[in-house]
């Protein structure tokens, strides 16, 4: 059987999640959310982003923790800044653009955003004749496998304060960017730097969930309602609370994470030593090394990757490890390399 760097939710759960999970039984609980595990994962989320005024918000899927957010941040005028690469433009099927609000891209470099492209959005929307760009989205880590840097973020966060523009983050991969080498961003740092994101379950050892943690008052009124207005709130809403439970209590979550990070580092070393070059700095779990058409598919007998672009007859591959991803299994797939 082919063992699949398609993504890192080709797993189930960890073992400890589904522990958790399966525990509840037939444990009688609030619903909608308001039972007691997702009490405690709430203050643990507080804990970890050091803001003990956080609102936050279990939502079982990414794709619905954007829309959800950004939908009601955002006036029937206003568009969301967004990269080229970003989500929900590429990979979402037009789910903020269905809620009737634009996405306003630029071309970002990396797959991230920066304040002089931000800048000429702007001003590019001069009057009422156009929509009225007002939230800016980027993702940490990025599509392409890439971090922000304190440094980045902080530029961003600033223009957006001095431009009255709100500030979001998809925490699809949060994990592995607070814990790549090239990062710098800790939890609390981002939670000072930005009016809302979200902390990615899924794709970190979770069966399913999302963690909505919104940082600026002026976002929080009624947005329960809002959740449910969406059909993202889930009746037995403790089966999300109790996965970060889990996840949050020792630490397992940022453990899962550096597993995930420290096998695509190791990959990618391999690709180093034989001279290959990346389309991006390999800096997460999910790197995308330069190859031959024809090594890629000697390859893909006994892996399973996506092709992320084809340029002439070479490929730049989509390679993504996760929290479950064995060594030995790395070391097999390096092995194979050197002898392709």
């Amino acid at each position: 059987m082919k063992h699949s760097f398609k993504s890192d939710y080709c797993e189930l759960a960890h073992p400890e999640v589904l522990e958790a999970f399966t525990a509840i039984g037939t444990t009688q609980f609030d619903g909608y959310g308001l039972d007691a595990f997702s009490s405690r994962a709430t203050e643990l989320v507080r804990n970890m982003v050091k803001n003990p005024d956080a609102d936050v918000h279990f939502i079982a899927g990414g794709t619905h923790a954007n829309l959800v957010m950004i939908s009601s941040v955002l006036r029937p005028h206003e568009a969301v800044i967004a990269p080229k690469t970003g989500h929900i433009f590429v990979h979402e099927t037009g789910a903020i653009e269905a809620t009737g609000h634009k996405i306003c891209t630029v071309e970002g470099k990396q797959g991230k955003l920066n304040p002089t492209e931000i800048d000429e959005m702007i001003i590019e929307h001069e009057d009422e004749h156009m929509v009225k760009p007002k939230l800016v989205y980027l993702s940490q880590s990025t599509e392409c496998g890439t971090v922000y840097t304190k440094a980045e973020l902080s530029a961003i966060s600033d223009y957006c304060s001095s431009n009255d523009l709100y500030l979001y983050i998809d925490g699809a991969r949060l994990g592995a960017a607070v814990n790549s080498p090239a990062g710098d961003l800790t939890y609390s740092d981002i939670a000072n730097l930005v009016d809302a994101f979200y902390i990615g379950g899924t794709k970190n050892g979770a069966l399913f969930g999302e963690a909505i943690v919104i940082c600026s008052e002026k976002l929080k009124d009624d947005f329960r309602f809002l959740i449910k207005q969406r059909g993202a709130m889930l009746a037995k809403g403790a089966a999300i609370g109790v996965q970060f439970e889990a996840l949050l209590k020792d630490g397992l979550y940022d453990r899962l994470a550096q597993h995930s990070v420290k096998m695509a580092m190791k990959i990618a070393d391999g690709f180093k030593r034989i001279g290959c070059n990346f389309l991006h700095p390999p800096q997460t779990n999910l790197i995308i090394p330069v190859m031959s058409t024809e090594s890629a598919e000697m390859l893909r007998k006994s892996y399973d990757f996506y092709d992320w672009k084809k340029l002439g007859d070479m490929v730049a591959a989509r390679i993504v490890t996760s929290w479950a991803t064995p060594e030995y299994i790395v070391d097999e797939f390096i092995s194979d390399l050197e002898r392709i």
